[in-house]
């Protein structure tokens, strides 16, 4: 049995995928992969994902050169979610310009940003 076929996808063929800081051990972003996104990431060194709105795999930082370096992959328990333990290139992982796309904590008024925006997300995406 080959190691990918160890992975649990859901019924749409999809795992989710936690991108994990390896340094700092922050979580950065959740996603999703398909059997030939991990198998590329596997293959490369790439954070590499499928999109749901686009029904694509797109790689990491492809458009916005914010590319993600795995340096090891995990599979829990149950076998069905994926952590990428990643290099992140640019210092933001967020479409939205933040480093991470867990920006917003609970407080009493409801979600409140709490970290800034690094980089402009109509600078990050010029085409």
């Amino acid at each position: 049995m080959s190691w990918i076929d160890e992975v649990h996808f859901n019924e749409a063929g999809l795992v989710p995928v936690i991108a994990q800081d390896m340094e700092t051990g922050r979580v950065l972003m959740l996603a999703w992969a398909n059997r030939e996104a991990l198998e590329e990431t596997a293959a490369t060194g790439r954070g590499v994902y499928f999109s749901r709105s686009r029904h694509s795999v797109w790689r990491k930082g492809e458009s916005s050169g914010n590319v993600q370096f795995v340096h090891g992959m995990e599979l829990d328990c149950d076998g069905d979610a994926v952590i990428y333990r990643v290099e992140q290139q640019g210092g933001i992982a967020c479409h939205t310009g933040h480093a991470s796309c867990f920006w917003r904590e609970l407080k009493s008024g409801g979600w409140q940003e709490c970290e800034p925006v690094l980089r402009d997300p109509k600078e990050l995406y010029k085409k």
